[in-house]
């Protein structure tokens, strides 16, 4: 689809702005056969020209040497020196260029400490000419590179530590590539503008002339048409480098693919050991504090938006700072950085990286094995699309590649946040199915955050429940969706109604007119009580006659909800009879929940 085009009010505007800007070279150009040509062709000017390219080009490489890592910095800094420091670096664009050019002079010329040490090289020289230049032209770097690095997801980091990849590698690896494009930019306007200084060059180095001070030396001499020449000299180098620089590849993407071995299954039945956990974090209103004392191969975090899960999984990777204690079997862990934990953590969405390609992705690892990525890349189903980038992925297959990125190394644990969320219906089966397979064929210890119960009930064999960072209850997922310990873990865990009653001196439940039996003995008294999922059964020969509420229509068959005594009950299940406001039910009472 085309774009819009933009108002007309806008367009006229930018159009007058375009015109001021370009009307200058077109008057130049009429003004061009009055010219003092001899100056070009006798080569002082070109020599001018060489030595504002050669300068330039090498004060591009020093801002990229310093000014992209000190942009990356800047741009991870939180702290108030950080916002200092960016303040400073951008001094220089508030200075005029002459005031900029008596500062240097004031650092390195030839009576200073740094040019008494340096014999003068520093100024009245080539050198002086970069320094100046640099000096001038660094801010157009750092700032784009700040910018450019703060647009990265800071996710895609935290994923690149826990695949072992160390701060500088994360840097060169990662966000370097994705940040290119401003990088780019940022550089491309570094040239420009050092290739144009004449200010602080002047000051600090007359000598050898640069192509702006060798043109003011031409006006200054034998007037204005002898700057004719050299200015549309100047004005068709800069053109020509940005024309050079527009075809920069928009993207850093690499256009080879890394080479898969042979397909190799893991080993059957990997030895791993157990995880426990006891986690503290303070953010001011909201408090984490959350332990697991280990039994379970398969844990499932189950809660509410905002509970602490996902944090919590942050903690265990490493990329998020917390007190407590972790441990893996006998080893504590949490005192070592995420890179070296040896833990495969995949957040939502997968945070895969742009720039590259499914096999480059699923190898990224330094310790990963080549073999046994192409084997999930093969069980997956994602061997065809080895060559293909994530935005040519759909949704499952970039959860799937991000999960087999992670298995590519052997991890010790496997972190899965919200694995399913972000998937259709048919996509959320299929790789649950997928995950659970993991799990048999690998028996890779898995932790699972999800606020879905269905898909903690699949995915995990104990389920740790949290609400307001605290643990509302953790056991096995039979004890817990089948006795949640409150109401709220009750919601959380799939009961849809809960009703007030009250317990006899016998143990039964009692509502309205209804006495339900009840196995165990309980203290009697007033109570809130539920029934788990599938405990209330239509049934032609029940004792319960319910008068029906609402009926939802769903795949695999029908949902009421029901009225029975004053209390509401949810009936899923077989086709419901049609056309009856009244049907017959049984409760289990196995499956029915109390709470005082």
């Amino acid at each position: 689809m085309r774009p819009k085009r933009s108002p007309l009010s806008v367009r006229l505007l930018g159009g007058l702005l375009a015109v001021y800007l370009g009307l200058p070279l077109i008057v130049l150009a009429t003004h061009l056969g009055a010219s003092t040509w001899q100056a070009v062709g006798e080569g002082p000017t070109l020599a001018a020209l060489a030595t504002s390219v050669e300068a330039a080009s090498l004060s591009t490489v020093l801002m990229a040497a310093f000014g992209i890592p000190l942009g990356y910095a800047l741009a991870r800094s939180q702290g108030r020196a950080g916002r200092l420091l960016g303040l400073l670096v951008q001094l220089p664009l508030a200075l005029p260029p002459l005031v900029a050019g008596i500062l240097l002079l004031l650092l390195v010329g030839p009576y200073t400490l740094i040019g008494t040490l340096t014999s003068g090289a520093l100024s009245q020289t080539f050198l002086g000419i970069v320094l100046a230049q640099t000096f001038v032209a660094s801010p157009f770097v750092i700032i784009s590179a700040r910018s450019a690095f703060q647009a990265i997801d800071q996710e895609l980091l935290a994923v690149a530590s826990t695949l072992g990849e160390h701060p500088l590698g994360q840097l060169l690896r990662v966000a370097l590539p994705l940040a290119w494009p401003g990088v780019a930019a940022g550089l491309a306007l570094g040239w420009v503008r050092a290739f144009g200084e004449f200010g602080a060059t002047v000051m600090l180095a007359y000598h050898p002339y640069s192509l702006p001070v060798a043109t003011y030396v031409a006006f200054g001499s034998t007037g204005l048409p002898a700057t004719f020449a050299p200015v549309m000299l100047a004005a068709l180098t800069g053109l020509l480098f940005l024309v050079l620089t527009a075809l920069i590849p928009p993207r850093w993407r690499r256009a080879r693919r890394s080479a898969l071995a042979e397909p190799s299954r893991p080993p059957a039945a990997e030895v791993h050991q157990d995880l426990s956990f006891r986690l503290r974090r303070d953010l001011g209103p909201f408090s984490l504090d959350v332990a697991w004392p280990g039994g379970a191969r398969r844990l499932a975090i189950l809660g509410p938006s905002g509970a602490g899960k996902t944090l919590t999984l942050r903690l265990l990777a490493g990329v998020d700072a917390g007190e407590g204690e972790i441990r893996y079997g006998e080893t504590r862990i949490d005192q070592l950085p995420a890179e070296r934990r040896g833990i495969g953590y995949v957040p939502q969405q997968g945070a895969l990286f742009g720039h590259l390609t499914v096999a480059d992705q699923a190898v990224f690892a330094r310790d990963a094995d080549r073999a046994l990525a192409a084997f999930w890349l093969g069980e997956m189903g994602l061997a065809a699309r080895a060559g293909a980038f994530p935005d040519e992925l759909s949704g499952g297959e970039r959860q799937r590649l991000a999960l087999i990125r992670s298995l590519a190394r052997r991890p010790r644990l496997l972190l899965l946040d919200e694995p399913l969320s972000a998937l259709d219906q048919p996509l959320r089966r299929d790789l649950q199915r997928q995950i659970a397979h993991l799990g048999e064929v690998s028996g890779l210890p898995m932790v699972v955050v999800s606020h879905d119960p269905e898909e903690a009930w699949a995915l995990a064999s104990s389920v740790l429940v949290l609400i307001g960072g605290k643990v509302a209850q953790a056991g096995t997922k039979e004890e817990v969706f089948r006795h949640p310990a409150s109401p709220q873990v009750a919601r959380l865990v799939g009961f849809t109604e809960l009703n007030q009653g009250r317990l006899d001196e016998q143990g039964g439940l009692v509502w309205g007119g209804t006495r339900l039996a009840l196995p165990g003995r309980r203290s009697p008294g007033p109570v809130t009580w539920g029934v788990a999922p599938g405990g209330v059964r239509l049934d032609e020969s029940g004792p319960y006659q319910g008068r029906v509420l609402e009926r939802l229509s769903r795949v695999g068959g029908d949902e009421l909800t029901v009225e029975l005594e004053g209390a509401r009950l949810t009936v899923a299940g077989g086709p419901a009879p049609q056309g009856q406001d009244r049907v017959q039910l049984s409760i289990d009472a196995e499956a029915v929940a109390v709470w005082a």
